[in-house]
């Protein structure tokens, strides 16, 4: 056992643990002023539920053996993670699995926080928490088996998908969901031409710069160990969202005639969601590639969408699903393996598009029973725009 590697993990574990505040800043910048507190938390609420969720089950159904072949796995010593104590615990490549095991909370629980983001400000925190928890158990811990196992999980050791740090889990996941929650709110009633401008740009910025820097420990940190591969993973991790910048600035610049601060926040975030499941199979030039691409998408689809009054949906759909997407089929084409560059490689991105659109469809359709569910039962929606922490 390595303690550098450990060492390693742990604070890459606490880097993503900072992307939640980063996404409650984010959020909170764009929403009225007077919604702000609400939608920041939204996001602490998904971490505590979360973090709680995991550590009594979550673990040892994407990591335990057995359970429901191809769907999630189970291993009853791993309930709470005692299986998993330091005078027990078998070693996760050079670290012990529960420092792995804490680096996967932290996936979980930035997960659910990114689904927030879709019902900006119209949401109870009631149900917002009972969503959260009954989404997290649902939704992203089989998809999460399917993906992270990689002795168990068919879509990566069955169908040979390839998703690094969560571009299937995290990003097409939330954004499949957010699609599906923009259907159970539906439009806006509030048809005021400044419903939807930020409150606080400099909150904004702020949180897309603690998502940047959070994301280093989520793209790098899914290597385990500290070597060249973690090295490469980050310095794409610089490439890649700064060359999205470029592009949604441009993008903006052509449609409306000027560029913005959110733009280039958005940019930044659309061109981080591209690189997390190719991190590793890019050199540097793609990855700067991957983000003008990216970054381009996501903006001409958030811009196209800018007329749609369904909340924060636009956003979250339109940069994480869509950058998601880019980001997972980018790897079909362009993705180096050990062996070489896989250029032109049309099986791969086959595979690549199946499984994003396994994944899609699962979160959506389980998405909209959930959210119909509560909206029919205790009710989704606040009483009134802000007030909905209650």
């Amino acid at each position: 056992m390595d303690q550098g590697n450990t060492a390693f993990v742990l604070i890459c574990a606490a880097l993503v643990l900072l992307m939640t505040p980063g996404l409650a800043f984010f959020y909170g910048g764009l929403v009225k002023a007077k919604s702000v507190v609400s939608m920041m938390m939204m996001s602490f609420g998904a971490l505590a539920i979360v973090a709680v969720l995991w550590v009594l089950y979550g673990y040892a159904i994407v990591f335990g053996d057995g359970g429901v072949v191809g769907w999630f796995g189970w291993d009853p010593s791993l309930f709470g993670l005692d299986g998993l104590l330091p005078d027990s615990a078998k070693p996760a490549g050079t670290s012990p699995a529960i420092a792995f095991a804490a680096f996967q909370a932290m996936f979980a629980i930035v997960t659910v926080a990114l689904v927030s983001g879709a019902i900006a400000d119209r949401a109870r925190f009631g149900a917002w928490m009972i969503f959260a928890g009954v989404w997290a158990t649902l939704v992203y811990l089989p998809v999460a088996y399917w993906v992270f196992n990689l002795d168990d999980g068919w879509l990566v050791a069955g169908l040979g998908v390839y998703d690094f740090a969560g571009g299937l889990v995290v990003h097409i996941n939330a954004g499949a969901a957010a699609l599906a929650l923009a259907f159970v709110f539906g439009s806006r009633t509030d048809r005021r031409e400044d419903v939807s401008k930020p409150h606080a740009v400099p909150f904004v910025l702020l949180g897309a710069s603690l998502l940047w820097f959070g994301w280093f420990g989520l793209n790098a940190g899914s290597e385990t160990v500290a070597d060249g591969i973690a090295a490469l993973v980050f310095i794409n991790t610089v490439a890649a969202p700064a060359a999205a910048v470029l592009a949604w600035l441009v993008v903006e610049k052509i449609n409306h005639g000027g560029a913005t601060a959110v733009g280039a926040a958005s940019g930044a975030v659309a061109g981080l969601v591209a690189i997390t499941p190719a991190g590793n199979m890019l050199t540097p030039f793609w990855a700067i590639v991957l983000g003008f691409v990216a970054g381009a998408a996501c903006a001409i689809v958030v811009t196209v969408t800018s007329g749609h009054r369904a909340g924060g949906a636009r956003e979250v759909v339109g940069i994480h699903l869509v950058g998601g997407l880019v980001g997972t089929l980018f790897i079909g084409l362009l993705g180096t393996d050990v062996g070489g560059l896989i250029t032109g490689d049309w099986t791969q991105l086959g595979k690549q598009a199946l499984g994003a659109a396994i994944v899609l469809v699962y979160s959506f359709t389980v998405t909209l029973l959930i959210g119909f569910t509560i909206e029919k039962t205790m009710g989704f929606r606040g009483r009134g725009d802000g007030d909905v922490f209650d």
